[in-house]
């Protein structure tokens, strides 16, 4: 799977270049990260939910809280490390109460967190209502448009740390093959010894704290915070993680197929920018990329049953 990913991700390189001639520029590409990075960040958390046999759909309404938290406690005037702390604080909090009710009322993670990104997007309605935030540490604004020796986006450069993090402990570690054990079979997971249902709530509460971290970098990079920011983010951070090969089922993906899932979207969106494609066509396109992973093992077992 991960052959493949590479052969298309250097196809639409290829096909970029010869279409536009800003797309191989350096800087252009170098700029082209601040498209997916925040995105990207939480793939990484929501990879180790998906394999899990769960799924989060509140992550973008969690980086709405933690935004508005954000931007109050700056308005309010805090300290830089206070401000950074209770925005991670806010998101861990929403990630911890998604992995509570999970896990204490046995209810599905998707009906969980399909009520909770509407209460958490209203939430982020009725603090702010029609307002918006402007005002961020110094520190934020340039955690969030800034470069590490000029050439590398902070945000990017922190997913790519995370991202050799979360492969070690996904494929290294006695953590990973648990969260693997837990996708094949729960059940069976549980009767081996393995704390299904604290496992469930860590990795919840993991996605909520990266969703704030994705928050710091976004409102950061846009320098301003309105309730309806991030819409529509958790079908894209999705399809990043299933493009890659993680089984929406559970217990099966890897950590370098959702790498380069992300930087095939990324490129793919940074592409069609530059032919002027407008956002409503890379938003369809986006969602013909979800139906085509989640289904392609499905069309696979139709055509060759029509064979036989």
């Amino acid at each position: 799977k991960e052959f493949i990913l590479l052969l298309v991700l250097l196809s639409i390189i290829i096909i970029n270049s010869n279409v536009s001639p800003y797309f191989l520029d350096l800087y252009n590409l170098i700029d082209s990260t601040f498209l997916f990075s925040e995105k990207a960040i939480i793939a990484l958390s929501m990879t180790f939910v998906i394999i899990a046999r769960q799924i989060d759909l509140s992550v973008a309404s969690i980086i709405a809280v933690s935004s508005c938290v954000l931007g109050y406690t700056t308005s309010i005037g805090m300290d830089t490390y206070l401000v950074i702390t209770f925005t991670l604080l806010s998101g861990i909090a929403c990630g911890a109460f998604n992995g509570y009710i999970i896990i204490r009322f046995a209810i599905p993670s998707i009906i969980v967190t399909i009520g909770t990104m509407s209460l958490f997007r209203g939430l982020a309605y009725s603090f702010l209502e029609d307002q918006y935030y402007n005002k961020f540490p110094d520190f934020v604004v340039s955690l969030g448009s800034d470069y590490l020796f000029g050439y590398i986006p902070y945000a990017f450069l922190t997913f790519i740390i995370l991202s050799i993090i979360f492969g070690f402990i996904l494929h290294k570690t006695i953590i990973g093959k648990r969260i693997y054990s837990i996708g094949n079979n729960p059940e069976s997971a549980q009767y081996t010894g393995i704390e299904v249902d604290k496992y469930t709530f860590a990795l919840f509460t993991l996605n909520g704290l990266f969703s704030a971290i994705a928050a710091i970098f976004l409102s950061g990079r846009l320098s301003s915070v309105r309730p309806n920011i991030a819409f529509g983010w958790e079908l894209e951070i999705i399809t990043m993680v299933v493009l890659g090969g993680v089984y929406i089922y559970g217990g099966s993906g890897s950590i370098i197929g959702v790498v380069i899932s992300i930087f095939i979207l990324g490129m793919l969106s940074f592409g069609l920018g530059l032919l002027n494609v407008p956002g409503v066509g890379i938003i369809i396109f986006t969602g013909l990329l979800l139906i085509l992973s989640i289904g392609f093992p499905s069309f696979i077992k139709y055509f060759r049953s029509k064979n036989e």
